[in-house]
Order: C-alpha cells, then sequence, then structure tokens
C-alpha cells in the first residue's frame, strides 16, 4: 500500500518532525512509502528512502534532492527530463504550526488530496489549548481552570502557587514552566511568551497521575491503542518528550483496573467525535480524586503514538480505508445563466 509521510514545515517542533519520521521508516516497512519534506521556507522536497536520517537535514544535503509542487490529486516530482506525478494518500506528520494549526490541512483539501490527520475545524480547537478547554468543557469533559496572559499586557495571577506556565498554542513541553514562588514568575512569563503571544496558568498539582490514551474512528467504530502512564519526575518536559518522539517499541500498559480504561476510553470517544474523522489522535488526561480531567488532545502525536498500538501497520491500513471525503460543490452557474436571460443576453 503506497502513503506519503508528509513532515518538516515552519514550526519551534520542525525537528521532532524529522526524529517522527524516521521512526515511521521503520514502524511502517510493510507500507510502499514516499517521504515529502517540507523546509523552513515551505519548499517540498522528495527525499530518498536510504537518506532519511537526521544528518541530511541537518545538513542541508536534502537540498540536493528533487523538487516537488503540489497539483490537484497529489504531487509532482521534478526530474531532469520530464517529472513524475505523485498520487497516494498522506499522513501529515507536521508537529506544531502549519501540520496541525489547519494550514496543511487546508492546503491538502484544496489539492483534493486524502490524508491522514485533523482537519481544519479539529486543528483549531486542538493546537490552542485555550480552544481545547472550551471544546472540553462543551462537551462535558472536565478539564482544569486556567488563567490566560497575553504578552505586553498584565502579569497578575491569581492562581495560587505552585502553577505551570504554557505557551496556548505549542507541544512537546517547549516553553513550560512551573513556577512555585513570586520572583520566578517574569523569567517564567518571559521564556513563554518567546515561543506565544498568550500562554496559560494551570495549577500545579504534585504527584498528579497522567495517562495517555491514542485512537482513531474507522467504519463505525472506535479503536483505541493501549493506556500508558508515562514516567516523569514533574511534569514530562522537553528533553523526555523528544527522546519518547523516536521510540518504535511497544510501552507497557498502565496499571488501571477495566473501570477506568472505559472511562477514559468513554471520555477519549467525547472528543474525538465526529470533528476528529481521518486522525489518529492521542489525548493525556489526569486522574484527580477519581476524576478524569483532559490535559491535551495531540491531534498529531510524536512517532504518531506508534509505541501505543500493538499492531500499528494494521491501525495505519485501518484509517485509510475510512478517510472522510472531500466536500464537492458543483458548480452550474444557474443563477447567471438566469440572470443572463432575464436581460435577454
Amino acid at each position: 500500500m503506497k502513503l506519503a509521510i508528509l513532515f518538516g514545515g515552519q514550526s519551534f517542533e520542525h525537528e521532532i518532525s524529522i526524529v517522527s519520521a524516521t521512526t515511521l521508516k521503520e514502524k511502517l516497512s510493510d507500507f510502499e512509502l514516499t517521504f515529502i519534506f517540507c523546509d523552513q521556507d515551505h519548499t517540498l522536497y522528495w527525499i530518498d528512502a536510504t537518506k532519511m536520517k537526521a544528518q541530511t537535514f541537518s545538513s542541508g544535503a536534502y537540498t540536493k534532492e528533487p523538487l516537488l509542487e503540489v497539483t490537484r490529486g497529489g504531487f509532482i516530482r521534478k526530474k531532469r527530463f520530464g517529472s513524475e506525478t505523485l498520487q497516494m494518500p498522506v499522513l501529515n506528520l507536521i508537529h506544531g504550526s502549519d501540520g496541525e494549526d489547519g494550514t496543511i490541512a487546508g492546503l491538502l483539501d484544496f489539492y483534493n488530496i486524502a490524508y491522514i490527520g485533523p482537519r481544519r475545524d479539529a486543528s483549531v480547537f486542538s493546537f490552542d489549548k485555550r480552544y481545547t478547554k472550551y471544546l472540553a468543557k462543551a462537551l462535558g469533559v472536565k478539564v482544569l481552570d486556567c488563567e490566560v496572559l497575553h504578552k505586553g499586557g498584565s502579569r497578575d495571577v491569581s492562581t495560587p502557587f505552585p502553577f505551570i506556565v504554557k505557551p496556548s498554542r505549542l507541544g512537546s513541553s517547549i516553553g513550560v514552566s512551573i513556577v512555585r514562588h513570586a520572583d520566578a514568575l517574569d523569567y517564567a512569563l518571559d521564556v513563554a511568551f518567546e515561543f506565544d503571544e498568550s500562554v496559560i496558568i494551570e495549577p500545579f498539582i504534585e504527584g498528579v497521575k497522567e495517562y495517555n490514551l491514542a485512537g482513531f474512528r474507522a467504519q463505525g467504530a472506535m479503536h483505541y491503542s493501549i493506556v500508558e502512564e508515562p514516567q516523569k519526575s514533574e511534569f514530562l518536559d522537553f528533553d523526555k518528550k523528544y527522546l519518547d518522539f523516536s521510540r518504535s517499541a511497544t510501552v507497557n500498559e498502565a496499571d488501571l483496573d477495566a473501570s477506568s480504561v472505559r472511562a477514559l476510553q468513554e471520555n477519549f470517544a467525547t472528543i474525538y467525535g465526529s470533528m476528529f474523522q481521518g486522525a489518529l489522535i492521542r489525548c493525556d488526561f489526569f486522574l484527580i480524586d477519581g476524576e478524569i480531567y483532559l490535559n491535551e488532545i495531540n491531534p498529531i502525536p510524536g512517532s504518531m503514538a506508534n509505541y501505543l498500538f500493538n499492531d500499528f501497520s494494521k491501525a495505519i491500513t485501518q484509517l485509510l480505508g475510512d478517510l472522510p471525503p472531500g466536500n464537492k460543490i458543483h458548480v452550474n452557474y444557474q443563477y447567471i445563466h438566469t440572470i443572463s436571460a432575464a436581460k435577454g443576453k
């Protein structure tokens, strides 16, 4: 089965996307894979599978690879003599900006290219942590209360110490800090505002249990991964998550009773709804005093959360078999014809 992996992008998570793509080369070895690299200038390159190594990108060697252009239904690969059209479904593996903010979804929809990944509306609600909370509350899923601060605005915080500071629109724990005392607040905000114009402030709960669950809907049914309890010190910082993105071995299942697993799955299904159809997402939950709280939605999880699935290739095959159709509107110019006829033209 043919599948194109689209990765890179103009994002603070650009390098993580490269790590994810090289990991999936191994995990999807039974697919006929094409690798499409989007550099920070939004130039597209066809990358030979043998060159899918970190050094290809860090050294700039990728610029010697064939250029690609987007066309209806696929991509055009430039050759020395002529060109080749690549038509196959795409796995959107661009983390952060471009990939998760709806930009790539809009591009692929515009050119009628089938793809695995969040659609534009799903991207809006999952990319920005503020909107994720609005969505969860509207659906009846619990979330932690938060405050929102804006760059250049007031830095007054009413949330009691300790609390956690997060950029509103960034993943991989980049720019995240735990603030325990007032004298550490300005520095934490300065760090977060380096990456975003707004930040959220949430209570930091010592020793809170966190659980990760991935899944998707296909053929009318939800398909879930195992539940993982990630190992962390205080929170999953960038270094820990960066290493996790390169994981390919299946992790151990969390020690949870069946009713707790069902509760996590029910909350996941509520969030997924119909909005995330066509995407494999991961939801990170907190378990506080027996209650489940959504922490965040990962619409394009690192390495597609392959390590949470016993048969990741099967999961991707199932998802490819039930991608949402694009909206096709037939334009017949009836309105203009009617006006023209009325004017006798």
